[in-house]
C-alpha cells in the first residue's frame, strides 16, 4: 500500500523530473536555451510538479490558457534534494513536535515551500495518496532557472496523445505510456 504522503518521480542517479506548463512563448525559449530565460518570470515563485498526474490536473491534459505546453524539467539531484530539504510546508500540522508561532515563522523566511495534494489516477480522480509540488521563491529563481536544469523537454505531443486517448476511453493505453515514477528514496 502506498504510505500517505510519498515522493514519487521519474529519476536517475543524476536527475529528478519535475513537470511545469507554459504557454508557447516562455516554452519556446527554454527549450532553445535549455535553460528558463525571459519571458520567464524570475519576480515570482514557480511551482514544479514530480507528479506527471498532478501536472495533467493542473494544466488541463494542456488545454488551459498559457498552460499549452508541458514541459519536463530534469533538475540535477542535488539541487532537487537540496531544494526539498530547505522547503516549509504551506501547512501546518499539529502533530509536529514544532509550535505553531515557530513554524509560521520559518514559513514567512522561506524560500522553498512544498505542499501535498491529493494524487490523481488517468481519469483525473484523487487518489487516496497525498503527491508533493514545490514552490522555489524568487531568491532561488535564477539559480533554478539556470543552474539547476539538467534537460528540458517538451512532452506536449505525448500529453496530446494521452488526452486523445481518454477522449476514446482507452484508460490501459493511458497508463501504459505515462512516464514511470517510482518512490524517490
Amino acid at each position: 500500500m502506498t504510505p500517505t504522503h510519498q515522493l514519487r518521480a521519474q529519476f536517475d542517479a543524476h536527475t529528478v523530473t519535475v513537470y511545469q506548463a507554459y504557454g508557447s512563448a516562455i516554452a519556446d525559449a527554454a527549450l532553445a536555451a535549455q535553460r528558463f530565460v525571459a519571458p520567464f518570470s524570475f519576480e515570482r515563485m514557480t511551482w514544479v510538479k514530480p507528479s506527471f498526474l498532478w501536472m495533467m490536473e493542473r494544466c488541463g491534459w494542456a488545454a488551459k490558457r498559457d498552460q499549452e505546453r508541458v514541459l519536463a524539467v530534469r533538475l540535477h539531484r542535488r539541487d532537487f534534494d537540496a531544494l526539498v530539504a530547505m522547503a516549509v510546508p504551506t501547512h501546518f500540522d499539529p502533530r509536529w513536535d514544532e509550535r505553531h508561532e515557530a513554524w509560521r515563522a520559518r514559513l514567512e523566511a522561506a524560500q522553498a515551500l512544498v505542499q501535498w495534494d491529493p494524487e490523481r489516477d488517468v481519469r483525473g480522480a484523487k487518489r487516496p495518496h497525498r503527491t508533493i509540488q514545490l514552490g522555489i521563491g524568487r531568491s532561488l529563481a535564477r539559480a533554478y532557472a539556470s543552474e539547476w536544469v539538467a534537460r528540458l523537454d517538451d512532452v506536449t505531443p505525448l500529453v496530446a496523445q494521452l488526452r486523445a486517448l481518454r477522449r476514446e476511453g482507452a484508460w490501459d493505453e493511458v497508463r501504459r505510456r505515462l512516464p514511470v515514477e517510482r518512490a524517490l528514496a
